[in-house]
């Protein structure tokens, strides 16, 4: 299957919109003249994406977030202007498309402002044909890899706790991702807590 890319950015007129879903919510990387709350129809948020770089290694995998196909997903729209276009695609090609796991697309996106409007956005979808996809994991099997990866850009525990305090400042939930970092948090307390005090009684 041929992949979609954006339009040239040579050949573009105009501002360039950019869906953010996960850690560009946070840690957006370029550039923006305006970031407005978005919801995106036909794909939703999932851990569904193996990290072999930003977040793990092949041998202790992480996992990031992917668009997957049904649903919706409520984001982050930012509005790039037109001489940063081109910097802005380049960017988010060498960010994102480390090892080719994401699909570069154009999709319509609505944005939760006065005005209600719809745009087009570029944005990354999950290519489902790749070694990396991971489908549909257990809530175990989430919590494994993320407690076992640790990458480039540092641990994964970090980074579904980042998206789930980015999802929030927005004033919504994910339950899937909130229940995840709910345990994180738990268990991150139960490491740093204090040992109780040995006594004769207790060696």
């Amino acid at each position: 299957m041929s992949t979609i890319t954006p339009p040239d950015p040579e050949d573009s007129k105009g501002d360039l919109w950019v869906f953010g879903y996960g850690s560009l919510m946070w840690r957006p990387g370029f550039e923006f003249i305006e970031r407005v709350p978005a919801r995106l129809i036909g794909e939703h948020r999932a851990l569904c994406v193996y990290s072999f770089v930003h977040r793990g290694t092949p041998e202790k995998p992480g996992l990031v977030l992917g668009l997957d196909r049904g649903g919706a997903c409520r984001g982050v729209a930012f509005r790039v202007a037109e001489n940063r276009r081109g910097a802005t695609i380049a960017y988010l090609r060498e960010r994102e498309q480390v090892t080719s796991v994401y699909r570069e697309v154009m999709r319509s996106v609505w944005l939760e402002n006065d005005a209600r409007q719809r745009v087009s956005a570029l944005t990354y979808v999950v290519d489902r044909g790749h070694v990396q996809y991971a489908g549909r994991l257990s809530f175990n099997e989430q919590l494994h890899h993320v407690l076992q990866g640790h990458g480039q850009s540092g641990a994964n525990r970090d980074y579904v706790v980042s998206t789930v305090k980015a999802i929030e400042a927005e004033g919504f939930r994910d339950t899937p991702l909130h229940k995840l970092a709910q345990v994180l948090h738990d268990d991150s307390h139960s490491l740093h807590a204090p040992r109780p005090r040995e006594t004769s009684e207790s060696r």
